[in-house]
């Protein structure tokens, strides 16, 4: 995955492919890898999620 890949672009990105995918002009092979890509952003997306509501916690518990 990219290393410079943020929320705002993996989430465009998983806009684009759902356009993609309901075009219904995608090829199959095509279509394979648009899947993996999804699932690949999917995950990023969750894990900064989770990091940041983490964050959130941590800092809210020390301010008091």
């Amino acid at each position: 995955m990219t290393t410079n890949l943020t929320y705002n672009k993996a989430l465009g990105e998983l806009e684009k492919i759902v356009k993609q995918i309901e075009s219904e002009e995608i090829q199959l092979d095509a279509l394979s890898e648009k899947i993996k890509r999804a699932t690949e952003l999917i995950e990023f997306c969750k894990t900064k999620l989770r990091t940041t509501e983490e964050e959130f916690e941590k800092s809210r518990s020390i301010i008091g």
